[in-house]
């Protein structure tokens, strides 16, 4: 036994040094492939959150609008204050954004006033 702890396996490493690859890599990825990797990270987790992966939204076990405001939000926030450096990501990762926003807007049984729903202080009001 050891007194470090030992990174976590990655899975689909072979070996110690492929486990720590994807950890070393991140350093060549440019800010803004990070920056839209985690705008579509939060795209993908709000669209769970609003039940829109299932047939029956409203029945989804996934619904969870209060995490969805959650993940809105911090979508907006990263996608306005990143906008200058997505260049031609900008429009499909705000059309993306706006999306969301109106299907949370349709999936609350009392619907936030226009400017008051995640993320509409940042972008203005969705409708």
């Amino acid at each position: 036994m050891t007194d470090h702890p030992q990174p976590a396996p990655v899975p689909g490493a072979d070996s110690p040094a492929d486990a720590e690859a994807p950890v070393r890599a991140l350093d060549s990825i440019p800010a803004i492939e990070v920056i839209s990797r985690a705008a579509v990270m939060l795209m993908s987790a709000a669209a769970e959150k609003l039940g829109l992966a299932d047939e029956d939204p409203e029945a989804s076990p996934h619904r969870d609008l209060d995490e969805a405001r959650r993940l809105i939000q911090a979508l907006a926030g990263l996608i306005t204050e990143s906008a200058e450096y997505l260049g031609p990501h900008a429009a499909p990762l705000r059309d993306g954004l706006q999306s969301l926003q109106r299907a949370f807007r349709e999936s609350s049984a009392i619907p936030d006033e226009p400017g008051k729903g995640p993320g509409e202080h940042l972008t203005g009001p969705v409708r």
